[in-house]
């Protein structure tokens, strides 16, 4: 039900006004605008850096789509989205940590030109929200549960290219908006859950049962931080979108 949070007072309403404050506040070049706890943590690409000094918090513009996670177990928000970078728009993955409605850690991935090999669509980023509808709840009797959301996502990364399971037969996979590859190119299943050494690190893994959607964070191939993000009801996964960025660590 929208509006229920978790027992920490955490709401959906909650993190969605701090996703838009966030935007807002990047837009305009000015972060003391934010309910920012004194100890936050800022990164752009896996570099701890000064809230607003650097970066695109020197540059942006209005933002132009999002599409987000709120997960309220957690008190925390995933949102992949376009925004301005300059006279350039640029796909980018965000992460907000609220603790005691404060903003205590801000994770930023903005993929410039050049930043990944494949080549980054904002617009087909944005118009995939006419057939996913990322952001509408999904059915009560088809939400598949947080843990299920979890587990997805943490299969998919430990036995990557090995778990990309439950996938629809139209299921695309967006990378940085571009490749619109189907999901389960030069991918398979494997039975069970994941055993032995994992092939990715799941480094954080959310899931909002609301709406279906989950997301995972690693480090893809020693070179990307990246935030993963799908869209799941029904026990299929109807679509997968990934933002990366070089980096040589995610800063978490």
């Amino acid at each position: 039900m929208a509006g229920t949070g978790n027992a920490t007072g955490c709401t959906r309403e909650l993190l969605r006004s701090t996703i838009d404050a966030f935007f807002t506040a990047l837009a305009a070049h000015e972060p003391s605008t934010l309910p920012l706890a004194d100890s936050v943590k800022f990164t752009e690409n896996g570099d701890v850096l000064e809230l607003g000094a650097s970066g695109l918090w020197t540059t942006a513009g209005a933002v132009k789509y999002t599409q987000s996670a709120l997960d309220t177990t957690a008190c925390t928000s995933a949102s992949h989205g376009v925004v301005p970078d300059g006279s350039t728009d640029v796909p980018i993955a965000l992460r907000l940590k609220l603790v005691n409605q404060k903003l205590t850690e801000i994770e930023l991935i903005v993929a410039r030109q050049g930043d990944y090999s494949v080549a980054s669509n904002t617009a087909a980023l944005a118009a995939s929200d006419d057939t996913v509808h990322w952001e509408d709840a999904v059915d009560a009797g088809e939400r598949n549960s947080r843990d299920e959301l979890v587990a997805w996502m943490d299969k998919y990364y430990a036995e990557f290219p090995s778990g990309v399971c439950n996938t629809t037969s139209d299921c695309k996979r967006l990378e940085n908006g571009g490749g619109n590859y189907s999901c389960g190119a030069g991918a398979s299943c494997v039975n069970g859950a994941p055993m032995g050494e994992p092939m990715l690190d799941s480094r954080l893994i959310l899931g909002d049962e609301e709406t279906g959607i989950g997301v995972g964070f690693t480090m893809f191939q020693g070179m990307y931080t990246d935030m993963h993000m799908f869209k799941m009801y029904g026990d299929q996964v109807h679509a997968v979108h990934a933002i990366l960025s070089s980096a040589s660590q995610s800063g978490w």
